[in-house]
C-alpha cells in the first residue's frame, strides 16, 4: 500500500476549514481519488474538554490514531484533516496518525469582516463580540507561530472551489 499522506487545514473560527475540506472532497470524488475528511475540531469535543480536564489521556491523537487505523484497513492513504491548530500540531498529529505520513500543512486566513460575515450566516444572525475577538485572536496567534513550512492561503473573495482547487495543487492529489 502507498505511504500515508495527510492534509492539515487550520485557521481561525470562521475562516473556511470545513467548506474547504469539503469542496476539495467533491474535487477528489470527481476525480475517484481515493481519501478521507476527518473533522479534527470533533475529535474529542466533550464537556468538560478532555485536553484540558486530562490533557495527558490527548484524546484526539488516540481518536485519529484509532480512526486513520480503520481508514487504512479499507484501502486509504489520503487523509484531509481539519482542526483550527492542526498547523501548530501537524509533527505531533502525523505521529498519531502511527504510519510516518507525507505532510501538508495548510494555513487558511481571512480577514476580520470576512470571518465575522461567515460567522453570522453560520449563527444565522449576530456573532457576539467576545466569539470574533476570541477569532481574530486566535487568527493573530495562529499567523505568528506556524513554521515556515505551512502554506498560507487567504480565502476573502475566493470560492470554496477555488480554495479546494489550491488546496489539491498543494498536494498534487488531483491527476493533471
Amino acid at each position: 500500500m502507498p505511504r500515508s499522506e495527510v492534509l492539515f487545514v487550520g485557521g481561525r473560527s470562521g475562516v473556511g476549514k470545513s467548506t474547504a475540506a469539503e469542496a476539495l472532497h467533491d474535487l477528489l470524488v470527481a476525480a475517484d481519488v481515493p481519501h478521507a475528511v476527518i473533522e479534527g475540531d470533533l475529535l474529542d469535543l466533550a464537556h468538560p474538554a478532555p485536553h484540558v480536564a486530562h490533557p495527558a489521556v490527548r484524546l484526539a491523537e488516540r481518536n485519529l490514531r484509532a480512526m486513520w487505523a480503520a481508514y487504512r484497513e479499507l484501502g486509504h492513504h489520503r487523509l484531509v484533516f481539519t482542526n483550527t491548530v492542526s498547523v501548530l500540531e501537524h509533527e505531533r498529529l502525523a505521529a498519531a496518525m502511527g504510519d510516518d505520513p507525507v505532510v501538508t500543512a495548510v494555513l487558511l486566513r481571512a480577514s476580520d469582516a470576512t470571518t465575522a460575515g461567515r460567522l453570522a450566516r453560520r449563527a444565522g444572525g449576530t456573532v457576539p463580540h467576545a466569539q470574533l475577538a476570541h477569532s481574530t485572536a486566535t487568527a493573530g496567534t495562529l499567523d505568528s507561530a506556524v513554521a515556515d513550512t505551512v502554506a498560507r492561503v487567504d480565502t476573502d473573495g475566493r470560492s470554496p472551489l477555488e480554495i479546494a482547487r489550491r488546496l489539491a495543487s498543494l498536494t498534487g492529489w488531483l491527476p493533471g
